[in-house]
């Protein structure tokens, strides 16, 4: 029996189940705090599956914020053969990992 949803956040969607950690966009919320998503795309409950058209009305997916940090670095590199133009640089992206509590 599946249970999970497909959820919307940061301009990205995610499938989520009950138990699940995911890393989403940084959101400005304490860690321990709990945090409530409302746009959910579609919702599975065994054979029973929800489309919404776009989201799906009065569906809410509750979770608790893990922790906050900062993904991998990302290297930036540009380059103009022959011009001797040359730039390096690193990028690492803030994340919020959220525990998915209930769908």
């Amino acid at each position: 029996m599946a249970n999970f949803a497909v959820i919307e956040t940061g301009g990205k969607q995610y499938r989520v189940a009950p138990g699940e950690k995911i890393q989403i966009e940084k959101l400005d919320v304490g860690t321990g705090e709990p945090v409530a998503f409302d746009k959910v795309l579609l919702r599975a409950e065994g054979d029973n599956v929800e489309i919404g058209t776009p989201h799906l009305s009065g569906a809410k997916v509750s979770a608790k914020v893990v922790r906050g940090g900062r993904g991998e670095k990302k290297i930036v590199f540009k380059y103009h053969s022959k011009t001797r133009y040359r730039k390096k640089k690193g990028h690492r992206q803030h994340f919020t990992e959220v525990e998915i509590v209930k769908v």
